[in-house]
């Protein structure tokens, strides 16, 4: 699975930013695909994540309410609807892959995701 991450950029503080991540391959629809970012000298963050049937979703709690994981299994496409950016939002944004072919599950560690795109950058001023 090769992933393409698109939808970074510059926004003021209160403004939103949608993230695309496109998935190459067979096995999308059945991976939990995840999000996370990494903000400049900080390690890398769980963002969101959401399992193959789009029934469940997890979010860390600083993003809770203002940013919507959400797949398109047609587009091969996971999305992240960033609202109410804060300036602590900026970071790249990877988007991931976690093949899961036998349990429609949720990842929320770095360590259980397979395929990695490049990350996105996401720059919120104040």
């Amino acid at each position: 699975v090769q992933l393409q991450a698109s939808g970074g950029g510059l926004v003021q503080a209160g403004g939103s930013l949608r993230l695309s991540c496109a998935a190459s391959g067979r096995t999308f629809s059945t991976s939990a695909m995840g999000w996370f970012r990494q903000a400049p000298g900080k390690e890398r963050e769980f963002v969101a994540t959401i399992n193959r049937s789009s029934t469940i979703t997890y979010y860390v709690d600083s993003v809770k309410g203002r940013f919507t994981i959400s797949r398109d299994n047609a587009k091969n496409t996971v999305y992240l609807q960033m609202n109410s950016l804060e300036p602590e939002d900026t970071a790249a944004y990877y988007c991931a892959a976690a093949n899961s072919p036998r349990g429609d599950h949720y990842y929320i560690r770095g360590g259980d995701y397979d395929y990695w795109g490049q990350g996105t950058l996401v720059t919120v001023s104040s």
